[in-house]
């Protein structure tokens, strides 16, 4: 969704900005012109455009968007997993770096400490040069979901931890490139640190991140948080961009879509599934005509990982040990959803 504010709190004007699409991040970039890179499931499962990173551009200062574009990573090692979650910043005057999760070689169920946050650069915000080496590496943890910003003379790198209530770890840099860990952001049971950076001014670095209403936190060098707003938007994993005095543009995960394909949605019935990323149980809640509906996990190579049927209105399915990744349910002749898994395997 995409939506617009005078004072970064109350939002109107919700559209839809990018059908299967997550994890956005926006910036602005050379004056008028928006750049928003985010996380693109468009079917079919496993096809060219299934869970990879793309981009849109905006040359209007957001009233009207290229068509979505895949993101091009030169020199990506081959071994390395497909880049997700990205984040993008403006860097040395005119240049784009992005920030991404990844790992060299798969990772085991649950990804543990081999997926790293790594980084590309670009001049026109598509194509983009891979850096060697991880800008962040837990010893012992994956790190997901980065956010980048600069402030004060500062990189700040926030990644959150795992459950909401344990927060997000933070690492500082002079460049953007080699980056040392300080104390984590603490949180609590319904403030989630997964969402993006935004410099409101010199002294006030805000936190736009996801619960069940979009929130922000504000900071005065990036370490001390003064506390959480709510705003009036709701969704997850925002990004917001201030562009100017009283003019602000969220871009952020709204509600799957009402109905399924089908011409009657009274036969056809509607479903919902949260929390997307899940981690242990994905929840799926349906109307009375989906009841007894077979359906099917399907990964991203478009294999079945786990099948069965509904058998309520409420149906917990577990996800323990899945990799992490996009995945799609599907019920047999009504429809899918998709959503991620993270962090489900065994060691976690």
């Amino acid at each position: 969704m995409i939506a617009r504010s005078t004072d970064g709190v109350h939002f109107t004007g919700a559209t839809v900005f990018q059908d299967s699409g997550g994890v956005p991040s926006a910036i602005q970039w050379r004056g008028d012109t928006l750049v928003c890179v985010f996380q693109w499931c468009r079917a079919p499962v496993g096809g060219p455009n299934w869970d990879k990173v793309a981009v849109r551009l905006s040359f209007d200062r957001g009233a009207t968007w290229t068509e979505p574009r895949l993101a091009v990573f030169n020199g990506l090692p081959p071994q390395y997993q497909r880049p997700f979650d990205p984040t993008v910043a403006v860097f040395a005057g005119d240049s784009i770096r992005i920030y991404f999760s990844s790992s060299n070689g798969m990772p085991p169920p649950g990804g543990d400490s081999v997926i790293n946050t790594y980084s590309a650069r670009s001049v026109d915000g598509v194509n983009y040069q891979f850096e060697p080496g991880p800008r962040v590496d837990h010893p012992t943890r994956r790190v997901i979901d980065p956010a980048v910003a600069f402030f004060n003379g500062v990189w700040h790198y926030v990644s959150p931890v795992g459950a909401p209530q344990e927060g997000a770890y933070h690492y500082v840099s002079p460049d953007g490139l080699s980056f040392t860990r300080v104390a984590d952001i603490g949180s609590d049971p319904t403030h989630n640190w997964t969402g993006n950076f935004v410099v409101n001014d010199s002294a006030d670095l805000r936190f736009y991140g996801s619960s069940p209403r979009i929130w922000f936190n504000s900071s005065p060098d990036g370490s001390v948080w003064t506390g959480y707003t709510n705003t009036t938007a709701q969704g997850g994993d925002p990004t917001v961009v201030k562009l100017g005095a009283g003019e602000y543009v969220a871009v952020y995960v709204g509600q799957p879509y009402a109905g399924v394909a089908g011409s009657d949605s009274k036969q056809v019935g509607r479903f919902a599934l949260f929390p997307s990323p899940a981690r242990s149980k994905l929840v799926v809640r349906c109307e009375w005509a989906l009841r007894g509906s077979a359906f099917r996990l399907c990964n991203a190579a478009g294999m079945t990982v786990r099948s069965g049927v509904l058998e309520d209105e409420t149906n917990v399915l577990r996800v323990n040990g899945l990799p992490d990744g996009a995945y799609v349910l599907v019920l047999a002749g009504r429809g899918s959803r998709a959503f991620r898994v993270v962090g489900s395997g065994a060691a976690r």
